[in-house]
């Protein structure tokens, strides 16, 4: 959600100012913006469109933000690995902003190449990580061979922080772990590899400086800097719509939260909505079948308009037949073999989607895209999940804060406390900056 106006008045300030290039709004010779319009017939050449689209928009903030800047702070871009196409993209908007991005931050999956990219145009690159372990691998792999460009290292709180969440299998959601002894481990680390001068940025959960005191000369984690990615949301500058904004400020503790259904595959932090919830029922409404009678799936069951046979347990057929009696008489087979229920309405809603996709991720577990040769992941479409690129897009441009997806980091319910924003308070960056550093 920041963009060239958001990033440059922050770098204006002195600070690392940061815009999103993933699928960024470009503008035409009039200074509208662009629609973003697909006209391909097939989900490759929808791709290509949105390459294009992504490119022309990452140059486009760029500009802007240098413009904003007026030569002050730092401009940084924000990409994501695991979109679709993001070598290319990183290409063509660094050849094409050259001289006008100081660094590239990345995560979201294991960006090995990002270190070469960015050294080929003379940029320094900040990985996003939430283990140490996650950085040693991107150490050996790929980054010690361009150590020079080497600007950061970005410890995002998998718990804590908005977004997508680089949670491991061996983690619990549920039990967030403190910080500290991560980035003490990551600190320890870097040291070894000759790494002991480079800036270790926190991000996720940081909301009062003061609050972080001990880490700043805290030989055992210093260098440090500060990442804020919720706060500067509530911001005159930010291009969000004026209800989210208003929503921000009425969040209560929990009501941003960790889930599973981005295609994705990783863990999200959003603000809980009917968007969620219906997400939530819809996997409620779900039991498991097989195709042949075997074991316990042996009571007939019929789905869908064609009425095709499938065998569940006798409970679950009588569950299903209450979810048909109210409504939910779509039958939307999973990869996992189960069948989760919908109504006729939300079923063509996620088929249109399905058949609507323009490869926004390098795989996607609910169209069954990939960007490889092939186009597919292999596996069936995933109807318990939903299409990113369109909410993600429409909530960006004055949609529906109820419906859509809402991103937020987990201490998004301090703006509601914080007296900063008393009676509905929507500072500038410049006195969000200055209230920064009085540690509040």
């Amino acid at each position: 959600m920041s963009n060239g106006e958001s990033s440059g008045a922050w770098a204006a300030t002195g600070g690392v100012g940061t815009f999103s290039g993933v699928n960024a709004d470009a503008y035409d010779e009039n200074g509208c913006l662009i629609p973003v319009i697909y006209q391909g017939r097939t989900r490759r050449d929808r791709h290509e469109e949105l390459l294009a689209y992504a490119i022309r928009g990452g140059i486009a903030q760029a500009r802007i933000a240098h413009e904003v800047a007026g030569g002050r702070g730092r401009i940084h871009m924000n990409i994501l690995w695991e979109m679709a196409g993001a070598e290319r993209v990183l290409h063509g908007v660094l050849a094409g902003a050259r001289g006008l991005i100081d660094g590239v931050t990345c995560g979201a999956g294991m960006p090995y190449r990002i270190a070469q990219i960015a050294a080929q145009y003379g940029v320094h690159y900040y990985p996003i990580v939430s283990s140490a372990r996650a950085f040693r691998a991107l150490w050996k792999r790929a980054y010690h061979r361009f150590s020079d460009w080497l600007g950061g290292v970005v410890y995002e709180d998998p718990w804590r922080a908005g977004g997508h969440n680089g949670l491991s299998n061996s983690e619990n959601p549920e039990e967030p772990e403190d910080p500290r002894p991560r980035v003490v481990e990551l600190r320890r680390m870097m040291k070894e590899m000759s790494l002991g001068d480079i800036p270790i940025f926190m991000a996720g959960g940081v909301w009062y400086l003061r609050e972080w005191e001990d880490w700043i000369d805290d030989p055992d984690i210093g260098p440090t800097a500060f990442q804020f990615g919720t706060r500067p949301l509530l911001t005159q500058e930010s291009p969000i719509s004026a209800q989210w904004k208003r929503r921000l400020l009425d969040l209560k503790q929990g009501d941003v939260f960790l889930n599973r259904y981005s295609p994705t595959g990783f863990y999200s932090s959003a603000v809980r909505n009917a968007f969620l919830e219906e997400l939530r029922e819809r996997s409620v409404h779900q039991i498991a079948y097989a195709e042949q009678p075997v074991g316990e799936l042996n009571a007939e069951l019929l789905i869908g308009a064609r009425g095709r046979k499938i065998f569940v347990t006798a409970a679950d057929r009588e569950r299903a037949l209450g979810w048909v009696a109210e409504g939910l008489t779509d039958g939307m087979r999973t990869p996992d073999s189960t069948v989760v229920f919908v109504s006729p309405d939300k079923g063509r809603e996620i088929r249109a989607d399905q058949s609507n996709c323009m490869g926004c991720l390098s795989q996607c577990g609910f169209s069954n895209w990939a960007q490889d040769e092939r186009g597919t992941t292999g596996r069936r479409p995933d109807p318990r999940s939903y299409c990113i690129q369109k909410t993600l897009q429409d909530i960006a441009h004055d949609g529906d804060i109820d419906h859509q997806l809402m991103f937020a980091g987990h201490n998004a319910f301090r703006f509601r406390e914080d007296p900063f924003y008393s009676n509905g308070f929507v500072p500038t960056v410049k006195q969000l900056i200055e209230r920064l550093h009085t540690g509040d």
